[in-house]
């Protein structure tokens, strides 16, 4: 999925000699977390707005060289690395380098969020599950088979939790033989977190999946 056409060229890069007033009025003025700063055009790291309150606005952004952050996308950064290099980051602008290293705008991860609950997975109808399993004993390729193997088509999956030796993964799958597509997972030892279908052993989940589902498919 190609994510290029959103990359922002308006927003300020500063220059590693440059006064931090500017980088103060840009943090105050807007929401974003961090912003590029370059040395010779090349990039050198990013400022972060928690860091605004040790500015000094006379001094030079050199002189706050070593509380910068080495993050950044490029071009060919798929929109899932984004979304995770944001969330590791805790940042809501991602620098875009080209192959010199240079910035050539930002990502805003309001953009890139658009992206992610415009996929099928988000927009196409379906029944929602939760399912965890020792790290160990599932794979991927074992959960495909079990949907499938119940004629039900699988839209997505994506893990969602990792709690010590067990991991979580929600599924997406079409509406059809969900209830038989739950049973194949108990039959597989997997235990069942989450489900939007009449199963009674899911009875005292159907509120929190109810809303789940309509969150998936906004």
């Amino acid at each position: 999925m190609q994510i290029l056409t959103h990359i922002i060229s308006t927003l300020p890069v500063f220059e590693i000699h440059d006064s931090l007033e500017e980088v103060i009025r840009f943090f105050k003025y807007t929401t974003y977390s961090h912003v590029a700063i370059t040395e010779d055009q090349m990039f050198v790291g990013c400022l972060a707005e928690n860091d605004l309150e040790t500015f000094e606005s006379q001094k030079q952004i050199d002189d706050y060289r070593y509380q910068m952050e080495s993050f950044f996308a490029t071009k060919e950064t798929s929109w899932l690395d984004v979304l995770e290099l944001c969330s590791r980051n805790e940042a809501n602008l991602l620098p875009v380098l080209d192959k010199e290293n240079r910035v050539i705008g930002y990502y805003d991860l309001n953009d890139i969020v658009t992206v992610f609950i415009n996929t099928p997975f988000f927009t196409d109808p379906g029944a929602i599950l939760v399912v965890s399993k020792p790290e160990n004993d599932y794979s991927f390729s074992e959960i495909v088979q079990i949907v499938e193997s119940n004629n039900t088509k699988l839209l997505g999956a994506f893990i969602t939790g990792n709690q010590g030796a067990v991991v979580e993964v929600t599924i997406k799958i079409g509406s059809v033989n969900f209830n038989e597509v739950v049973q194949t997972f108990r039959r597989y030892n997997y235990n069942i977190l989450f489900g939007n279908k009449q199963d009674q052993f899911l009875e005292d989940l159907k509120d929190r999946s109810d809303y789940l589902d309509k969150y998936l498919n906004v």
